[in-house]
């Protein structure tokens, strides 16, 4: 990164965290939660007792890290998490995070992804790349130093900008720039961004943009980051595909799945057979552009040659496993025949479910294998024929895997829940 930008995050390390928080909360998002990491890059068969080691490139001030390191440590995984960021007030306020937890398989290094080849440390099963790649002067190069640092068999998991949702961000960030002084001080810069806030008009785009808020709600640091950024772009659904086969890699999956279906908004069958025809990442193009609100891209990337095997499919030795909660709790919210109804952000989103979901989602308990799952709701009273089961059961996990909430594991994982959203780099 260049001297600007490691002085920004220097004087505003990003997010703004009270490390006194970890005593009552644990953030969790995407990427890197550790079903996630096993359900997209080891196709749901990862064995954590085996030795783990995972880089957060650019941690900053240790969400996805602290998140990670407390999903190994409550299972006893034998783990390693290096923490690698060139700010040194981002690295201790994630040592503080770490500290409060008792959290002793993080290593903090400092440096940057540019540096990482120099550094010596090794090869990773696993890397997180989470907001780091859009503020790079070349992010090509830096996801191919990614790449290279991969163990065999490993992958990623990315998040870059995505520039539909953030309209009006980037008209924002010109004002500023035609306004602010060269060489400025930050406290100037500041002041004039919060006077130009309280003056937009209504037609602003940037006020019209419902999908970002960390100019509102995020502090100096969070408005320091999104408007007066040194070095910021955004990527589309196609822009970011190109960047990622630039690099000898592939994208597995999009989170969350269903937002880049255009399925999901669409229904008009003259529509949907059209549809039909695209590519996958034309589809995934094609749901950014008629939702319009996907201000960051979350995805999990592998080495193209394990692009076909990297992502869990659904076999009866493996076990359902759900993000937060238990089948029985979430069966009695829903009502049958009724659609489950998502909301994201200003969207509530409608999702079809088979008639017999609810039986089969409430024998959902993390333990019991996709196989075991069909006895289990004949024994509560639900005959069906192998074929029905097999049909309402790809139904159901087709719905709730796409919202990113149920994956497919080899082994029973249950780790800590929380309920608290994934603020601003990190969803």
């Amino acid at each position: 990164m260049s001297d600007p930008v490691r002085a920004q995050y220097a004087a505003y390390p990003y997010p703004a965290r009270d490390p006194a928080d970890e005593r009552k909360r644990l953030i969790v998002g995407s990427p890197s939660h550790i079903l996630e990491i096993n359900h997209y890059i080891f196709g749901g068969r990862r064995d954590f007792a085996s030795p783990f080691r995972a880089l957060f490139a650019g941690g900053g001030t240790g969400d996805g890290t602290i998140m990670l390191a407390q999903q190994l440590a409550e299972i006893g995984a034998p783990a390693e998490i290096v923490h690698l960021d060139p700010s040194a007030a981002a690295q201790g306020i994630a040592a503080a995070r770490a500290k409060i937890r008792g959290l002793e398989n993080i290593r903090f290094q400092p440096g940057s992804i540019e540096e990482l080849e120099s550094l010596s440390l090794g090869a990773f099963d696993y890397i997180d790349c989470c907001g780091v790649l859009h503020h790079l002067e070349h992010p090509a190069a830096g996801l191919a130093i990614l790449a290279r640092a991969l163990a065999p068999g490993g992958g990623l998991g990315l998040m870059v900008y995505g520039a539909l949702g953030r309209t009006g961000v980037y008209q924002a960030q010109t004002i500023l720039r035609m306004l602010n002084d060269l060489g400025e001080p930050a406290a100037p810069r500041l002041d004039l961004a919060r006077r130009l806030l309280k003056q937009l008009p209504p037609t602003n785009w940037l006020v019209r943009n419902p999908f970002v808020g960390d100019h509102l709600q995020g502090g100096e640091a969070g408005l320091y980051d999104l408007l007066l950024h040194e070095r910021d772009r955004a990527f589309t659904v196609p822009e970011l595909s190109a960047l990622v086969a630039s690099t000898g890699l592939s994208v597995v999956s999009l989170i969350e799945p269903a937002r880049y279906m255009p399925e999901t908004y669409l229904q008009d069958p003259v529509l949907l057979e059209r549809v039909r025809r695209l590519a996958a990442i034309e589809r995934a193009a094609l749901a950014e552009l008629i939702a319009g609100d996907q201000k960051v891209h979350v995805a999990y990337l592998v080495p193209s040659e394990r692009a076909a095997e990297a992502k869990a499919t659904i076999a009866p030795e493996l076990i359902p496993v759900l993000r937060e909660g238990d089948g029985v709790t979430l069966a009695r919210g829903l009502k049958p025949g009724e659609p489950l109804k998502i909301v994201f952000g200003p969207a509530t989103l409608s999702f079809p479910l088979p008639r017999r979901a609810l039986p089969i989602l409430s024998q959902i308990d993390g333990r019991r294998s996709v196989g075991a799952l069909r006895d289990a709701v004949a024994q509560a009273g639900l005959a069906m024929s192998q074929s029905e089961f097999d049909r309402d059961f790809a139904g159901l996990y087709s719905v709730f895997n796409g919202i990113n909430y149920l994956f497919l594991s080899e082994r029973a994982i249950q780790v800590s829940q929380s309920a608290s959203a994934r603020p601003s780099k990190r969803i």
